[in-house]
């Protein structure tokens, strides 16, 4: 089978890989659609991110969907040519992390194009993939298998919303609203929250955040006063999500965030210096989040049951031959959000 494989920074190969042996408890998967993700891009550009660099050569891709071509011999939720969303979060179930519910933190997380271990996790993007069977998410017939790839993503931004302990009618800012930060403000839509004001330094993901449900929208290249109105009175969001990794967002997060408010980092970005003293007199509360476990069904079900519309998120489907293009694609912001590759072309249109 072809495999999207990255071996260094700016060394992208197409490659010819094994399929593993099918156990009685997996099943055999044929690929439909990859989303290329933010951290496929820092494996491809910069060869990883922070401490976190590929050591050997690694398949990338953990955002996918596919159909079923076999299954194992003690499988019976699911039967050949089932449509599926495909987790790529696979604890181990046994640490202690896991039996805190923290599936996330598992000491022995297997989550797919990961080279935070050595030996590295291998990714999905692949012509055919091995999964365990609880990995597979059914889709409804009327969602397009390019959209049932968009459940990872939608799941990054339903555990951030988790991490902020509810967003129920509150004043809400997204800061970077790329298809990470346009699927977080569909959760939070769906969540409650009162009013949703996202920022960012382009149209196109603005626009994207529009279609998604924010309620007010401001270019800050364009704009560089349109939160200004926001620093009144010690500040006025109750939750801030700041998915752009900025530095300069951050910071402009703490004079808009309101005293006591939630500020949720999802975006990944180098280590920055921050302001304690602004942080301890407004009590802030400022919270990481890292992947998901239990939200990806979630995920599935908001885009079965037509609760979250991820398609303005999506802005190029390419075909496996042009992998290298797509990543080059995916890395103008100018005109890309979500860029996803497809693996099969007998299902493109499903």
């Amino acid at each position: 089978m072809k495999t999207v494989v990255c071996h260094a920074a700016k060394d992208l190969r197409i490659e010819t890989t094994e399929l593993p042996a099918l156990g009685d408890q997996q099943l055999l998967v044929r690929v439909a659609f990859g989303g290329i993700c933010g951290s496929d891009l820092h494996y491809y550009q910069d060869g990883g991110f922070g401490t976190v660099r590929i050591k050997q050569p690694m398949a990338l891709g953990h955002e996918f969907s596919g159909t079923v071509d076999a299954v194992g011999t003690r499988v019976t939720a699911f039967k050949p040519g089932q449509r599926i969303a495909i987790s790529p979060s696979r604890p181990c179930g046994h640490c202690r992390f896991c039996q805190l519910g923290q599936h996330n933190h598992c000491l022995n997380m297997r989550f797919y194009g990961s080279a935070m271990p050595f030996p590295h996790i291998q990714g999905g993007f692949s012509e055919k993939l091995v999964i365990d069977a609880s990995q597979a998410h059914p889709i409804a017939d009327h969602l397009s298998l390019s959209e049932a790839a968009l459940a990872e993503p939608l799941s990054v931004g339903l555990h951030a919303i988790q991490r902020a302990g509810g967003v129920l009618g509150k004043q809400v800012l997204v800061t970077g609203c790329g298809s990470i930060g346009s699927l977080l403000i569909g959760g939070l839509r769906r969540a409650g929250a009162a009013r949703i004001v996202a920022a960012d330094l382009a149209d196109l993901p603005l626009q994207c955040a529009r279609n998604m449900g924010a309620d007010e929208t401001i270019n800050l290249l364009t704009q560089t006063d349109g939160l200004d109105q926001y620093k009144a009175d010690k500040g006025q969001f109750d939750a801030v999500f700041e998915a752009s990794g900025s530095p300069a967002a951050l910071r402009t997060a703490l004079d808009v965030i309101a005293p006591r408010g939630v500020l949720v980092m999802v975006g990944l970005g180098g280590d920055i210096s921050l302001p304690m003293n602004q942080i301890v007199a407004k009590e802030i509360d400022l919270r990481g989040t890292l992947r998901f476990h239990a939200e990806f069904a979630t995920a599935v079900q908001f885009l079965n049951e037509g609760l979250v519309n991820g398609k303005p998120v999506i802005t190029s489907v390419l075909p496996l031959d042009r992998a290298v293009e797509a990543f080059e694609l995916a890395l103008d912001k100018r005109q890309s959000l979500k860029v996803q590759i497809s693996f099969n072309p007998e299902v493109l249109a499903s």
